[in-house]
């Protein structure tokens, strides 16, 4: 199996969970504000659970289906959330997905890493489409997934039932070559910026 990646980015290193997280895991995903804006997580969240998670996260990465990384801060090494990629193989696509623990909502922190999660789907996994969805009435994951320059793609109504309510549900996504004009587009902004006047 080969060893999980590592990405690091400005603010944050993104590695692979180990069992030492689940107390952390458990905090920040235990929260009821922070598991009812998610389509996966239940609540309440026990410490349990989070073993399972992690346990079910590393055998399902070992089989290619699954990547999922710890987000961590740099600074003092703490954890603050995940992000990842359940992965399709067989139609080289995946969907992205991400959660943070409430103290750091609102830093930029989840559009740094799944910016970088992205960038690791096309460019290492050679992934061809990666979608995303999240809640409606939770716009501030669709500003995730706008900034990182997904295309919105529609909205599947009532489409989950999360806690005995009925969720209208948006889509996002990208296709590799979406990906690879944006990356050009970046790397011609930089290459104007650095003209000389």
């Amino acid at each position: 199996m080969p060893a999980h990646p590592m990405l690091t980015t400005t603010r944050l290193l993104l590695r692979s969970f180990t069992l030492v997280d689940a107390p952390d895991v458990h905090l920040l995903a235990g929260a009821r504000e922070a598991a009812s804006t998610t389509l996966h997580i239940p609540h309440p969240y026990t410490r349990a659970m989070a073993v399972e998670w992690i346990s079910t996260s590393a055998e399902s990465y070992a089989h290619g289906v699954l990547v999922n990384f710890a987000i961590v801060r740099r600074l003092d090494q703490v954890l603050m959330g995940c992000v990842g990629l359940d992965i399709d193989p067989q139609h080289a696509n995946a969907e992205l997905g991400y959660w943070l623990g409430i103290p750091f909502w609102g830093s930029g922190y989840g559009t740094e890493a799944a910016r970088a999660v992205l960038q690791h789907g096309f460019e290492t996994l050679l992934l061809h489409r990666i979608h995303a969805a999240h809640m409606t009435r939770n716009p501030a994951s669709g500003r995730i997934l706008q900034k990182i320059g997904m295309t919105y793609e529609g909205c599947l109504r009532q489409q989950i039932r999360k806690w005995g309510v009925f969720e209208d549900i948006a889509l996002y996504g990208m296709l590799d070559q979406e990906y690879a004009q944006e990356r050009s587009h970046d790397t011609a902004a930089l290459s104007v910026d650095r003209r000389p006047l």
